[in-house]
């Protein structure tokens, strides 16, 4: 944004549109919010959209948006824009990235002490009521790494290390250190990453260059007693073979909160795995959910009026 904006109007394609509605028009009275929550809705009005905001682009009706300027994602991941993304260089996307990092690391380390502690079979004993003592490893002897460190995986790590962890990282550019991660590997050094981890949590974006990227070479490296963390997207892993490496006990086990078809099909194998805790895409989803990404939404309806550059703004070459 280089000037500023007399007027704006922006479609709400989201559950929650009329609630955002109702925010922007107490906060903006001069800014136009259309309701579109159903495809219908969308389709007739998107044709007036200078933005948009929800949680998938709706690239169906891209071809009607003439107007459109700026994409506001609801969430974190902009995958929905990649099948247009060389189409799209005139629009400014941006996403609600903050909101999520410390709620996801609460997740994933009530998580990591489920599966180290093995809860899944202290509950079964509780019901069984047997008493059943046994010996466990303080947290503070495993090592955790994070597959993707922008700010949920840094998030992830700091707090990792706050639990007296010993951290490794991978990512892309490791000329800078990630503060709460003991070691940095380049983002192809598998060889040497994977075999040091007790648990492997996945934080990196879903783009075209991850999509697949973690699979059966790569459950092979882990120690037979690792754990899989994924709470990045559902595809940036094979599922086939990762049911396979835990089938097998390749792996330990597995906490999954993403999967390549959500909701997770009643007849997947994931579902009856007593080695896997499974939950419904709810790791990034913190109470007050609206409030939250309208305080960054707010933010960028002033900056979009006033000609100032938005907050958050995704380079979709990367992903993120």
């Amino acid at each position: 944004m280089t000037k500023a904006n007399q007027d704006l109007t922006i479609v709400l394609n989201h559950p929650a549109a009329e609630s955002y509605a109702s925010l922007i028009e107490e906060r903006f009275p001069t800014v136009r919010t259309i309701v579109a929550a159903d495809a219908s809705d969308l389709e007739k009005n998107i044709g007036d959209a200078d933005a948009v905001l929800a949680f998938r682009f709706p690239v169906e009706v891209f071809d009607k948006a003439k107007k459109l300027r700026w994409f506001q994602c609801t969430g974190a991941g902009v995958d929905s824009l990649y099948p247009i993304r060389d189409k799209v260089g005139h629009i400014t996307v941006t996403n609600a990235r903050g909101i999520h990092g410390e709620i996801i690391a609460d997740f994933v380390m009530a998580g990591v002490t489920m599966l180290h502690w093995d809860f899944r079979r202290f509950l079964q004993e509780q019901e069984r009521r047997e008493w059943q003592p046994r010996y466990v490893a303080p947290l503070g002897d495993r090592t955790l790494g994070v597959i993707g460190l922008g700010s949920i995986g840094a998030t992830i790590a700091r707090r990792a290390k706050s639990a007296g962890m010993t951290v490794v990282g991978s990512k892309r550019d490791i000329s800078q250190p990630v503060d709460g991660v003991d070691r940095l590997f380049a983002a192809d050094a598998f060889d040497e990453f994977l075999p040091l981890c007790d648990f492997v949590v996945l934080a990196l974006p879903s783009t075209p260059d991850t999509i697949g990227v973690i699979g059966a070479s790569h459950f092979e490296k882990m120690k037979r007693s690792a754990f899989l963390v994924n709470i990045a997207r559902g595809n940036v892993l094979v599922e086939s073979e990762l049911v396979a490496a835990l089938q097998e006990k390749t792996i330990a086990g597995a906490l999954l909160d993403v999967f390549e078809k959500e909701p997770l099909p009643s007849n997947s194998p994931l579902w009856g795995m007593p080695n896997v805790i499974a939950t419904p895409h709810v790791a990034g989803s913190p109470t007050n959910y609206t409030e939250r990404v309208f305080s960054i939404l707010a933010e960028n309806i002033e900056n979009y009026l006033n000609g100032r550059p938005l907050k958050n703004v995704v380079d979709l070459s990367r992903g993120y």
